[in-house]
């Protein structure tokens, strides 16, 4: 697509679009796995993990479009002669902290700088997720988070083509599983 800005006096310059650019030079961008957004499974700013092939569920997970990479919280990371990895995932710390011990193939390492700017170096591995209904396998990021509200971070190349995000609400698409306090309130 070609469009002609006029400009001031008798110039007109051609501009042309970037995406005519680049289809010109014989670029054919990819598909995404869904562009249709009734078949994407709504979720909201924070769910419930399920992770089959290491038997847990329930894990507490923030959706962060802001983030590529997903991560869960992880205690201690052993590398195993073999070239696995043993790793202690932490699934909750309150009231009481409960951990798992995971041995998983490295898939990668990555260089990440998180949000308060010192860069790091990650083990990424590849494990399957499922969150409601929906279940795929996504590139995991081991990482302390120790600090935060969330075991997990559910970031965008887990969400895209599968996943919209609906900002305003929370566990959308896996229910949240009400427990008791002492003394008749829900957590």
């Amino acid at each position: 697509m070609r469009s002609v800005i006029p400009h001031r006096g008798e110039h007109r310059a051609e501009v042309l679009s970037p995406l005519w650019v680049l289809h010109s030079v014989g670029f054919q961008p990819q598909k995404a796995m869904s562009t249709n957004p009734s078949n994407l499974t709504t979720v909201g700013w924070r769910e419930r993990v399920d992770f089959p092939d290491w038997g847990l569920r329930g894990v507490r997970a923030k959706v962060d479009t802001g983030a590529r990479t997903s991560v869960i919280d992880v205690a201690t990371i052993e590398e195993q002669p073999d070239g696995t990895l043993r790793f202690e995932v932490v699934t909750r710390t309150k009231p009481v902290r409960k951990t798992k011990w995971v041995t998983a193939e490295p898939a990668r390492q990555s260089i990440v700088k998180p949000s308060h700017g010192e860069k790091q170096e990650r083990h990424v591995i590849v494990t399957r997720i499922r969150i409601g209904a929906h279940e795929q396998e996504i590139e995991l990021s081991l990482v302390c988070r120790a600090e935060m509200l969330c075991r997990m971070l559910i970031g965008r190349t887990a969400l895209a083509g599968h996943f919209v995000v609906d900002p305003a609400h929370k566990y959308l698409a896996s229910a949240r599983t009400s427990r008791k306090k002492p003394g008749g309130g829900s957590a």
